[in-house]
């Protein structure tokens, strides 16, 4: 005989109920997932915390004024995360104006510190006595300044992608030196500018020219026009033995070149006065001075910049290998005109941010989700693979073997430049490829 089963104190649930247990199910499979594996398949956005970096750079200033650095971290930043973000990371972009002003160059580095940044990138500051200490202190890496202190080629935590300003001056002694007799170098009386006549020197003294004749002059100057004529004269361009330009006079062996940041515009316009009245000598400037902008302003090719010798660290602005940035700048830029693909703060931000996408792939690669400061420090002393930029750059890697014997700099890894000249009114390259100054760096003196 079949007994008859005892009623279930407990109710057989409501299709309500069965359905509010389905989802709680589902509920708990879900944070399952996001909390095993830190995210859900196939979401590429949701699967990894974002990175959060920094650019700064001084802007509205008197002095050299940098805007296109910040305004290119944050046009890279909308293109990747367009696409996926850095290996599934979103981007965070923080920016900081340091205002040329050590003060500011502290605030920007605590500020990157307290809100998380893993690494400073693509930036410019010439106080990086300022702005390294709080950045050594979290370990927090500077990937590829620009190179205007110092600081980024002694720091074992400053990552440069150029030679910075020695670099540049010492292949403009290289290049000077084969047509000029007497240099006189005109440069910003601060004590960054103090190094550029030994630099410049050293290029000069390859060639057997003698050393360049040194004129400070002030870094936030509007009319140059007492420093001009003390150039001209220390080349000996005198009207009464040459003639003057205004009547095709010309000082052969005679050469002035100037360094003066965002005023070298500024004496330029100064020079263009006094030279009609004096025999034309020959000018000569670096990149980040002088660019196809201050061509075009001064008067293109009937402008004092017609045959200027310049030397920059990466190819022309018109060399197909700036193509990828290009469109970058074209489809994400969305009109910002402060991201002129010609500037050299434009075009070493966006190798720094290559280096850095470079690094978190490779961290990708090893497995690691979590980017902070130490992997990023650590990816970037391995050195496992060199980072390809394109070609416009040397392949970059920062290994203790790969920092070059350069007194004052031993963090540069770097020692390539590119010859151009101004033609036509237009910068153009003026040599097939990078000219290597390294030897000219190591063998550099310092006892002017």
């Amino acid at each position: 005989m079949t007994g008859r089963r005892r009623p279930s104190s407990r109710p057989f649930p409501t299709s309500s109920a069965r359905t509010a247990a389905r989802w709680a199910a589902g509920t708990a499979a879900m944070a399952s997932l996001l909390t095993g594996c830190g995210s859900l398949p196939g979401t590429a956005s949701a699967q990894k915390a974002p990175i959060t970096v920094m650019t700064w750079a001084p802007e509205g200033t008197s002095a050299t004024n940098m805007p296109g650095m910040p305004a290119m971290a944050q046009t890279y930043a909308r293109w990747v995360n367009a696409s996926g973000g850095l290996a599934g990371h979103r981007l965070k972009v923080l920016t900081c104006n340091d205002h040329n002003d050590p003060v500011g160059a502290t605030r920007c580095a605590q500020r990157a510190v307290d809100e998380g940044a893993v690494a400073v990138v693509g930036s410019y500051s010439q106080f990086g006595r300022s702005f390294m200490s709080p950045l050594e202190v979290k370990g927090v890496p500077y990937i590829g300044g620009y190179g205007a202190s110092d600081e980024e080629f002694e720091s074992p935590l400053s990552y440069p992608v150029n030679g910075g300003q020695a670099s540049l001056l010492a292949g403009n002694g290289r290049q000077l030196a084969r047509d000029c007799d007497r240099v006189a170098l005109v440069r910003p009386d601060t004590i960054e500018g103090d190094q550029m006549p030994s630099l410049l020197d050293s290029g000069l003294q390859q060639g057997r020219r003698s050393p360049v004749t040194d004129i400070r002059a002030p870094e936030d100057g509007t009319d140059y026009s007492a420093e001009v004529q003390r150039a001209l004269d220390a080349v000996g361009a005198d009207p009464v033995r040459y003639g003057m330009a205004a009547y095709g006079g010309e000082a052969p062996g005679s050469c002035v070149t100037a360094s003066l940041g965002d005023h070298t515009d500024a004496f330029f316009d100064s020079f263009r006065r006094l030279q009609r009245q004096s025999p034309k000598v020959h000018v000569a400037s670096v990149l980040g001075s002088v660019g196809q902008a201050l061509v075009n302003r001064t008067g293109g090719r009937s402008g004092p910049l017609e045959g200027a010798l310049l030397t920059g660290w990466y190819p022309a602005a018109g060399d197909p290998r700036w193509n990828p940035m290009r469109k970058v700048i074209n489809a994400h830029a969305f009109g910002d005109n402060r991201v002129d693909p010609a500037d050299q703060g434009v075009q070493t931000t966006w190798i720094a941010y290559t280096v850095l996408r470079a690094m978190v792939e490779q961290l990708d690669a090893d497995g690691v989700d979590e980017i902070t400061p130490y992997a990023l420090q650590k990816v970037l002393d391995q050195g496992k693979h060199p980072v390809d930029t394109g070609g416009l750059t040397p392949k970059l890697r920062w290994r203790a073997e790969d920092m070059l014997a350069v007194q004052d700099f031993p963090r540069i890894v770097n020692g390539m430049v590119m010859y151009q000249t101004v033609a036509n009114g237009q910068v153009l390259a003026a040599s097939d490829g990078f000219v290597n100054v390294t030897g000219t760096l190591e063998r550099r003196r310092t006892d002017r």
